[in-house]
């Protein structure tokens, strides 16, 4: 067999004529999107990226930038096609196309470092690891980019978060979801520059790619430390809390006090009610706010409910405690409101575009600021509101914050028969598994789960139904390497990856 150097040219070559890698970069995208829930087909990632490293091996800048538009396209459009539950295709389409063009301009680094790394460095150990070390890298760089830009980002498609219910969910517990992007990719693309180097023909060069896959399945998850229990209440009511629905006044409100009935009575430490679980603003309507202290004291609890609530001529998605003396002094305000869902960037200029949409959204949510975090009683509970669970500062500063069990309110009901609340249950058993800590993730109509650190489920609420859920929820302490070394690997890989490439064009141009 030749050794690698010995024809660094041909290693650059495309595999695949571009007429063939069209339709299987959107393969590609489609065994992707089924790796996310409903499917949940977790094992389809490792294929979906092998096909679409095989079709971009090779390519040039232009028809890179076809391939990885045609992926990304068909990828989103499936994955994220809850977006046109009730306002039509114009925000789905928007999103999915401003995500699909952010992956083509990204994958071209990729196809970059397949054309010079080669040259560069043409060694075995070059090709084997350094290559896959660099295209995982750039990897996770294009998950950052379109995570956090334009606006606030939109880190919903991870390939990390597709292991939820894989047995390689507890790398994120050392790695972060960003490092278990890193680690599934690097896997995929050793495996394809052993089989472009035929090292079944020398089966002890085989040992290194097979070590690692075997790494990947056996680790354990990050050990933390067991710190007692927390008995918590959580009611899914499934009021009309569509941003369409008709309702009568305390409509929303009542069907959560209803839902609440079965736990009067029971013993419990804190209550747990979704987003948007109330009318209006407590802090402004004294009704309302009655009710709730005539609820906590029947519960003979604390209530962590979430309502919009105003400060002067700013609007906030707010998470309040409510105590049985009908004092909130505990708050929290969402950190990041979903652009052109509860406030819209640069109004004018999108409304001169869509003004009937844009006209939709009357309500301007302003970032907040303050902890992710509440004390019950000296235990601390983190907090994520909706989507905020996909940002990893928001979940990262709760943690640090010596947050024991975490809490994720959401309203799925503007997206009802769709996978979004599949999607964003799993990314919350994600989280579970990474932070090491027990999950209730609760929603207005479901579907709502009480999930153990190790990802397991242990109480359960279908969607589309009233019900409520009452357990002993485990309390962990200590902070996984996941939470202390994630956001630095992420910038370990950014820029280390972009370095890496710009050492191969200059090695590549030099050795040519």
């Amino acid at each position: 067999m030749p050794s690698p150097s010995a024809d660094p040219a041909g290693s650059t070559r495309p595999l695949l004529p571009l007429w063939l890698a069209v339709p299987v970069a959107a393969v590609a995208g489609v065994l992707t999107d089924l790796a996310y829930p409903a499917v949940s087909a977790w094992i389809l990632a490792f294929p979906a990226v092998a096909l679409l490293l095989v079709a971009l091996i090779g390519r040039r800048a232009g028809s890179a930038l076809l391939v990885g538009f045609i992926y990304g396209a068909v990828f989103f459009f499936l994955l994220v096609s809850w977006t046109s539950r009730y306002l039509g295709v114009i925000p789905w389409s928007a999103l999915a196309l401003l995500e699909a063009a952010l992956t083509a301009v990204a994958v071209i680094l990729i196809t970059l470092a397949y054309r010079w790394l080669p040259r560069a460095f043409p060694g075995t150990a070059g090709r084997l690891v350094l290559l896959p070390a660099v295209v995982g890298a750039l990897w996770v760089g294009r998950e950052l980019l379109l995570g956090s830009w334009p606006y606030t980002g939109f880190p919903w498609a991870r390939l990390g978060m597709t292991q939820s219910e894989s047995p390689l969910a507890t790398l994120s517990s050392w790695v972060g979801v960003s490092g278990l992007s890193f680690l599934m990719v690097f896997a995929v693309a050793m495996l394809i520059e052993s089989v472009r180097l035929r090292l079944w023909r020398r089966p002890v060069r085989l040992i290194v790619p097979a070590a690692v896959v075997l790494v990947l399945f056996i680790t354990p998850a990050f050990p933390t430390t067991d710190a007692g229990s927390m008995r918590i209440g959580a009611v899914q009511g499934n009021g009309p809390t569509g941003y369409f629905d008709d309702r009568e006044p305390y409509a929303v409100v009542r069907a959560q006090s209803e839902g609440t009935e079965p736990l009067v009575g029971e013993e419990m430490d804190l209550l747990v009610w979704p987003e948007g679980g109330l009318d209006g603003d407590p802090f402004q309507n004294d009704s309302l706010a009655r009710r709730l202290t005539y609820l906590t004291n029947r519960v003979d609890a604390p209530l962590l409910a979430n309502a919009a609530t105003a400060r002067g001529d700013r609007f906030f998605n707010t998470s309040m405690l409510w105590m049985q003396d009908g004092t909130a002094e505990q708050t929290h305000d969402k950190r990041f409101p979903v652009p052109f869902g509860e406030y819209v960037p640069d109004r004018d200029f999108y409304f001169a575009i869509v003004p009937d949409l844009i006209g939709l959204i009357g309500r301007e949510y302003t970032h907040g600021t303050n902890a992710p975090l509440v004390d019950v009683d000296g235990v601390k509970v983190g907090l994520a509101i909706c989507f905020d669970v996909i940002y990893d500062e928001v979940i990262s500063e709760g943690v640090h914050g010596g947050a024991q069990v975490l809490v994720f309110q959401t309203n799925n009901a503007d997206f009802r028969g769709t996978d979004e609340n599949l999607q964003q249950l799993a990314f919350a058993r994600m989280r579970a598994i990474e932070t090491g800590r027990s999950v209730v993730n609760i929603s207005t109509v479901g579907a709502s789960q009480m999930i153990a650190p190790d990802g397991r489920t242990f109480a359960a609420l279908n969607a589309d139904e009233a019900g409520a859920m009452l357990e002993d929820v485990e309390l962990r302490s200590g902070l996984t390497a996941g939470v202390v070394l994630g956001p630095w690997l992420q910038q370990v890989l950014l820029w280390g990856g972009l370095g890496a490439l710009l050492v191969g064009w200059w090695r590549a141009r030099r050795r040519r």
